[in-house]
């Protein structure tokens, strides 16, 4: 039987060159225009305009002494991020799985994705109440119109906050607050209180409560929230799983070593 699917997976050319040379690097340390090109099998023209870009990027930096490339500290930064990223998920594993079990809602970790308006989630545990099979993992939300959003803006310096906030707040339903000055009472509330809400603003129907975890330094590095239907996670209802999310929160810092931080100084 024939097959009629390609032999080989769709490689974008100048992606897989520019990964190549980034291994290569990895491998060898440093190298030379002249031995990137060779090891690519391309002309050294095409391989300085692949590290020209690199290097605009940080992922590589010149020796200049040398006339050699080597891998940039941008790589660290990624490095690290994906590092952190993991050491919170080992860290949070089995207390969202307590926390899903205890309230019987769906539990999700996110972290910020940097300079965005959005944060990213990197696990989930369903409750056992749980009437949804959406898998948020993966997935991107706006800060401001999610519970776990909300607390990284909460939290975020005075001159980073105002850089979001003058931008405009996209409407998702009618409860979304797209007004700066309602947002910005609302983060105060969140920073007395210790957690954040959203009630439908994301999503109608879809109710959710988080709460900071913070790093060894305590740097929120990253929220813990729990969500359900609207007819079931009310306001008051809120109240109770605020408290026990917070709890979460606070066992998976202590986790991180932020308790050991606080004990040293």
């Amino acid at each position: 039987m024939s097959n009629s699917g390609p032999s080989e997976p769709f490689v974008v050319q100048s992606v897989d060159r520019a990964v190549s040379i980034l291994m290569t690097l990895a491998r060898t340390g440093e190298a030379g225009v002249t031995e990137i090109a060779d090891e690519l099998g391309v002309h050294k023209s095409t391989a300085f305009r692949l590290l020209t870009t690199l290097e605009s990027r940080g992922l590589v930096e010149q020796n200049v002494a040398r006339g050699k490339y080597r891998l940039g500290f941008g790589v660290v930064n990624l490095a690290s991020a994906v590092t952190a990223s993991l050491d919170i998920n080992r860290a949070s594993r089995p207390v969202c799985q307590a926390l899903a079990r205890d309230v019987g809602e769906t539990v999700n970790l996110a972290i910020h994705d940097g300079d965005g308006d959005s944060i990213f989630n990197i696990d989930q545990v369903m409750g056992s109440s749980a009437v949804t099979t959406v898998n948020w993992v993966g997935k991107r939300n706006p800060l401001h119109a999610t519970s776990s959003g909300k607390v990284f803006l909460a939290h975020m310096p005075a001159d980073e906050l105002d850089g979001h906030l003058a931008r405009p707040l996209p409407r998702f339903t009618p409860n979304t607050i797209t007004d700066p000055d309602d947002l910005r009472r609302q983060l105060g509330i969140i920073r007395t209180n210790g957690y954040a809400f959203s009630l439908e603003e994301l999503e109608v129907g879809l109710n959710a409560v988080a709460a900071p975890i913070r790093s060894f330094e305590g740097d929120v590095v990253a929220a813990l929230s729990a969500s359900g239907p609207a007819y079931r996670l009310t306001p008051d209802s809120l109240t109770r799983v605020a408290k026990q999310t917070v709890s979460a929160a606070a066992q998976i810092s202590e986790r991180l070593g932020y308790g050991a931080s606080r004990d040293s100084r």
